[in-house]
């Protein structure tokens, strides 16, 4: 990762791959198992999964944490640092709701006022 010195394009670098908001988003209702991940990231493949979980831990934003059971359970959740990014999430959810439903601007769904 290269050093960029404004806190917007830092952040934007680790949070901008793709799935990675929704893994977070996923993450952000509490611990996960990769085939949860996978199941609720309908098209991602297990070869992205991983790789963007291992991005995320090198960050610091995800936490692996590997259970001594046979089979070995594997969960990962965020870190607080990964906390930190959920309300970032939930306004981008807001904003999504507001402006892009449908995926057209709410202002051209509603019906044109009347003068």
């Amino acid at each position: 990762m290269t050093e960029n010195p404004c806190p917007v394009g830092s952040c934007a670098e680790i949070i901008s791959g793709k799935w990675t908001l929704l893994l977070i988003r996923d993450l952000a209702d509490g611990s996960r198992r990769f085939c949860e991940l996978e199941r609720s990231l309908e098209g991602i493949s297990p070869r992205t999964l991983s790789l963007r979980l291992r991005a995320l831990e090198e960050h610091g934003i995800v936490e692996r944490r590997t259970y001594p059971e046979v089979p070995p359970r594997v969960e990962y959740r965020l870190t607080e640092k990964g906390c930190a990014l959920v309300p970032l999430i939930e306004d981008m959810r807001a904003y999504g709701r507001r402006w892009l439903l449908d995926g057209q601007p709410a202002a051209e769904q509603r019906e044109p006022v009347a003068a």
